[in-house]
């Protein structure tokens, strides 16, 4: 028999994973400052297999516009140099035969902006999937009531905890996306 317990306790866990899921997607966003999460989403040919930069490399970013790489199998650097210019991201790698140098360019008002909305649909991409993991619960809770398995009353009372865990979650993503686009349009 599934308790209300389990179902909040799952509604509760698969919130909590879109939250995470939003704060790693915000991270590969540009904020006009070097970040070496910008690189999270760039996966290198090695040796046949498609890697993620920092399974390869490690990652620095020494100064606010610069980020270096240093392959740990230096016949590596060019196929992360040509990951890099491959992507999404409009970055200009150089290298020395050893390190990969990537300055990050100042971000302009235009692109400043432009990110911010990029912020804001993510944030309300999250927040749909959040309403419709609501819905899931309160479906699951409405079954069970139907099925005579819990009264009215805990029934009600599973749908007003689902709504808070809801109210809640979704407070936290406009809080992380504010936050995200505050650092995109600080200058």
């Amino acid at each position: 028999m599934i308790e209300i317990k389990d179902i909040l306790l799952e509604t509760k866990h698969r919130m909590q994973k879109t939250l995470e899921d939003l704060r790693r997607e915000l991270a590969t966003i540009r904020t006009g400052r070097a970040s070496v999460h910008l690189l999270d989403d760039v996966s290198v040919d090695y040796y046949g297999t498609p890697t993620p930069v920092n399974q390869v490399a490690t990652l620095h970013a020494p100064e606010p516009s610069l980020i270096t790489i240093q392959p740990w199998d230096i016949s590596q650097i060019e196929s992360i140099e040509k990951a890099i210019l491959t992507s999404d991201l409009n970055l200009n790698p150089s290298n020395d035969g050893k390190i990969i140098r990537i300055p990050i360019p100042a971000l302009t008002q235009e692109r400043r902006e432009s990110l911010a909305k990029q912020v804001r649909k993510t944030a309300e991409d999250h927040r749909t999937a959040l309403r419709n993991i609501r819905r899931d619960g309160n479906e699951k809770l409405k079954k069970l009531l139907k099925e005579k398995e819990i009264s009215e009353d805990l029934e009600h009372h599973g749908l007003e905890q689902v709504q808070e865990m809801t109210d809640k979650r979704i407070k936290e993503i406009d809080e992380v996306a504010k936050q995200k686009e505050k650092e995109i349009i600080e200058v």
